[in-house]
């Protein structure tokens, strides 16, 4: 199994930004692709931004953080990150970091991190 370690998460007040961290136990370059949700306290995970590894490393981001958030990836320290700009307390939950692949063009978690905390305080 592919262990996936996050780091990054922290508290910040409403606006501020935080960069999330996704190390990778593994060559990225065998994955299709990799993705962060969230879980918010008592609520469902949900998608937050996903990279295609190869062909171009296409994103794709979910509505409410277009324009906030950026994924990226950096191939020769196998990590993948999430920069988080203009936060808003709506966007306090765990964060995971996950592999996956595209499957008819929608993302397919594999395995999943253990979850980072992220908490924006208004």
């Amino acid at each position: 199994q592919v262990r996936l370690v996050e780091s990054g998460g922290g508290l910040v007040q409403a606006g501020g930004s935080l960069r999330l961290s996704c190390a990778v136990g593994a060559n990225i370059f065998s994955f299709q692709g990799m993705a962060w949700y969230r879980q918010p306290l008592g609520k469902q995970r949900e998608f937050v931004a996903s990279i295609r590894i190869l062909l171009g490393g296409h994103t794709n981001y979910a509505d409410s953080v277009k324009g906030r958030f950026t994924i990226s990836k950096d191939g020769a320290k196998n990590t993948v990150y999430l920069q988080m700009d203009s936060l808003q307390p709506d966007d306090t939950g765990v964060y995971y970091c996950s592999r996956g692949r595209f499957i008819g063009g929608n993302y397919v978690v594999d395995s999943w991190g253990q979850g980072t905390q992220v908490t924006v305080s208004s």
